[in-house]
């Protein structure tokens, strides 16, 4: 007999879902073309459910040239034009162009810092992930102190579509913060 195995509920039984939170959600990532993916996926996510962001992954990779920063930060009035015809994404003006003008910004961090995981990572105490007690449904924070922190000097910088909360997310989406269950396969 197949043992169960515990998993966060939030994730239910859709295969995508499921994937995504025992292969990503959680586990700490410094590569800075996976922060920049979950930076455009996370703003475009602002007011809608993460699965419907997940469902589009692959026609956000394609529309936004396979999330190389230096392309996306080169888009012009054309592409937005495009973009807002591509039936792959969330065809909202102001979402797309806020993840041209956060690729712009995005490479002034990496110049400014060495890198963009470094300037995210360095919020961090001593740089390690925050492993946050959670017993269950409900207890799972939207913001932190943090997240706050974060937020307030990206939006400093210029930054759109990265709130508290969205940067809460990026931060659980890219493991800043681990807040699987406690009794999470994945914690």
């Amino acid at each position: 007999m197949a043992e169960l195995l515990e998993r966060c509920s939030w994730c239910g039984t859709d295969p995508l879902y499921v994937k995504y939170h025992d292969e990503e959600w959680g586990k700490p990532v410094e590569d800075d073309k996976i922060l920049f993916e979950f930076l455009i996926l996370e703003g475009a996510q602002a007011g809608l459910s993460w699965i419907t962001i997940l469902r589009r992954r692959e026609g956000y990779r394609k529309a936004f040239a396979d999330f190389e920063v230096q392309q996306v930060a080169a888009f012009n009035e054309d592409d937005v034009e495009r973009l807002m015809n591509d039936t792959g994404i969330i065809r909202n003006r102001l979402k797309i162009k806020a993840a041209i003008s956060n690729a712009q910004l995005f490479i002034k961090l990496q110049q400014e810092f060495g890198s963009f995981a470094n300037y995210m990572w360095g919020f961090l105490p001593d740089r390690k992930p925050v492993i946050n007690d959670i017993a269950g449904p409900g207890m799972v924070p939207a913001r932190s102190e943090l997240s706050d922190a974060i937020s307030k000097d990206m939006k400093k910088r210029g930054f759109k579509f990265f709130g508290t909360t969205i940067c809460y997310a990026h931060m659980q989406a890219t493991g800043m913060v681990n807040d699987h269950f406690n009794d999470c396969i994945c914690k």
